[in-house]
């Protein structure tokens, strides 16, 4: 006797009762796209940026030198302590909301289901490939990939902007000529738009799975009051028969048996999903993001309660982070307040020149990437005695340039201290102090 198929009914699940997408995944989406759209923002405006022309880091448009310390070792302290109490907090919650890896593999499996079909997988994890016979046509996949290609040269630009200032890269979009460009950069995107196409295409999820240290690492601030998956084990009869939010999770775990060390990323994949399979009896689902294993309500009261309790929760567990924390503040806003944009000296050119004449070189440098100019004035020697290649030296941008000083060589025998007074004008002011020695033999010191 031939046995029958076992015919499993499918029910599909509107998003919600109102047919919108379900708050958890909606507010996801932001903020995905709000990380990516401040990754552009911050090297656009100047926030930070590496000019590889001079090696110098580049913070609020200023350039960082080694005289720049507290500035930059304070902002590393910031960004450190502030790593350190998110991941305390959340937990892995920036690989599931924020990282642009899991947004483009997301967006790629997306787009691949919604071509190839909504089981459709095709990756590098040694799975066999789910295709629907109906959907598997020629178009389909040169739409697929082409669009997984434009992605790919869309997102290699960012990369790119944490190097080169706007300007630079719009003539690079443009596709023209900019000395500012260094002849292998079209090599470099090249490289970049490769791996990322390669990434969105076939890596995916399997970098977040087997391949990311960083996740791994961030396991380190983990406690079992860091946010996590909760399951209500109360109701466990009602998903004896169901594995949706299995089947949800993509990094292939069971969210209703999380642990503190675990691979969870907080995505609320598993809770969407959840909630998506109780909409139709109008209850709510089994799982829920919770801190230290409670469930957190729609109550307005128990939320700010909640917020009070996790904020003394939090500040008792990290003083030590937020004194270090205080401590880069102050350090980076003393460097902004002490920053120097002009850097100035004044040095001996050469021994003789022109019968005599003997020469001093001053040498400006500019560290704010707008345009600016510098007065040049020499104090403390008499007009007839020296002369000044420019008075006024006028930069683009960063830059360094030299002015010549050059003093007669008719002078009597003698010391003559003199001051170069350099300045702009916000009014901020160098004054540089030299000295200039003839013997009574007429030589020039």
């Amino acid at each position: 006797m031939q046995r029958q198929p076992l015919k499993i009914p499918i029910v599909v699940v509107p998003l919600s009762k109102s047919g919108r997408l379900h708050p958890l995944l909606w507010r996801r989406r932001a903020v995905q796209a709000l990380f990516i759209l401040l990754l552009v923002l911050i090297p656009i405006s100047g926030l930070f940026r590496i000019d590889p022309l001079v090696g110098a880091f580049v913070v609020l448009d200023r350039q960082i030198w080694f005289g720049d310390f507290f500035l930059v070792f304070g902002l590393w302290m910031m960004l450190s302590c502030s790593l350190v109490l998110t991941y305390s907090l959340v937990g892995t919650a920036f690989c599931g909301w924020a990282c642009p890896q899991n947004t483009l593999s997301e967006w790629g499996n997306q787009l691949m289901q919604k071509l190839l079909g909504k089981n459709a997988k095709l990756e590098v994890d040694g799975a066999t490939m789910a295709i629907s016979i109906r959907k598997n046509k020629l178009l389909n996949w040169i739409v697929l990939y082409t669009l997984y290609l434009i992605a790919a040269l869309a997102f290699a630009l960012i990369p790119l902007f944490y190097f080169f200032d706007p300007a630079t890269m719009g003539s690079f979009i443009a596709w023209q000529t900019d000395a500012r460009l260094p002849p292998s950069i079209h090599w470099i995107y090249a490289v970049f738009v490769m791996v990322l196409f390669l990434d969105i295409a076939f890596i995916r999820h399997f970098w977040c799975r087997f391949m990311c240290v960083y996740r791994v690492w961030q396991h380190t601030f983990k406690t079992k009051n860091t946010l996590g998956i909760a399951y209500d084990s109360s109701r466990a009869a009602e998903c004896e028969k169901c594995n949706y939010c299995v089947s949800a999770c993509f990094i292939d775990l069971d969210p209703r048996k999380t642990d503190v060390y675990d691979s969870c990323i907080n995505c609320g994949a598993c809770i969407v999903a959840c909630d998506k399979m109780h909409t139709k009896t109008g209850g709510n689902g089994l799982l829920r993001f919770a801190w230290g294993g409670q469930v957190l309500t729609n109550s307005l009261a128990d939320q700010a309660k909640w917020t009070l309790g996790k904020l003394g929760s939090l500040f008792s567990r990290a003083q030590w982070v937020l004194l270090i924390f205080s401590l880069g503040m102050a350090l980076f806003l003393w460097g902004i307040s002490h920053y120097e944009p002009l850097h100035a000296g004044v040095y001996q050119a050469d021994g003789r020149n022109n019968g005599g004449a003997h020469r001093y070189q001053i040498n400006l440098a500019n560290k704010l990437y707008q345009a600016t100019a510098y007065s040049v004035a020499v104090a403390g020697v008499p007009a007839q005695f020296y002369h000044l290649s420019e008075r006024e030296v006028y930069f683009d941008t960063v830059g360094r340039k030299k002015v010549l000083l050059t003093f007669a060589a008719d002078m009597a025998p003698g010391f003559y201290p003199f001051t170069v007074n350099v300045s702009d004008r916000q009014g901020r002011t160098r004054v540089l102090k030299g000295q200039h020695v003839v013997t009574s033999e007429g030589e020039i010191r």
